[in-house]
């Protein structure tokens, strides 16, 4: 199991406003949108190997990579799958955030990383403080969910034909 961290508040909004413009599920909001959600934003450190989070852990935070990188791997039979790395400027954790799920996977730092997080009730205070965010935000989210599932459409296909 792995042992949740407290996030750190961030001091340099110039360079994290860079990095918060090219994330996906940010799209469309505008420059005091970003400096508000910015606000609601925190770090944490992970050293290389030290889990993040476990399959089967509740999720609390969207996680975007600011240095270093991310593995998330799945645990199926005895057997460790890695699904996917996430390098600088990816976010992973917001579909099982929105979805109130337990994370169907565990994620690792691979070296000394630093990530940004946004946790749950932060996204959720936005909610009340200042809806046009959060419904920007929970949109860009449920796009970035149907990509990614259309990619893994995509692959089951490919090993279905294979066989």
């Amino acid at each position: 199991m792995s042992t949740e961290k407290k996030p750190y508040p961030l001091t340099d909004i110039e360079n994290i406003t860079t990095i918060l413009n090219k994330i996906s599920i940010f799209a469309g909001l505008t420059k005091k949108q970003i400096e508000t959600l910015f606000e609601l934003l925190g770090k944490v450190r992970y050293g290389k190997d030290e889990l993040i989070f476990s399959q089967g852990d509740p999720a609390s935070h969207i996680y975007i990579v600011r240095k270093g990188k991310v593995k998330i791997y799945m645990e199926a039979e005895d057997t460790n799958l890695e699904l996917i790395e996430f390098g600088v400027g990816e976010c992973f954790g917001e579909s099982a955030l929105i979805g109130i799920e337990p994370h169907s996977a565990s994620a690792l730092a691979v070296q000394k990383t630093e990530l940004i997080v946004l946790s749950g009730q932060a996204l959720l205070s936005l909610y009340n403080s200042d809806r046009d965010i959060y419904i920007m935000v929970i949109l860009n989210i449920a796009r970035e969910v149907c990509r990614r599932l259309n990619k893994s459409d995509d692959i089951l296909l490919h090993y279905a034909l294979k066989k």
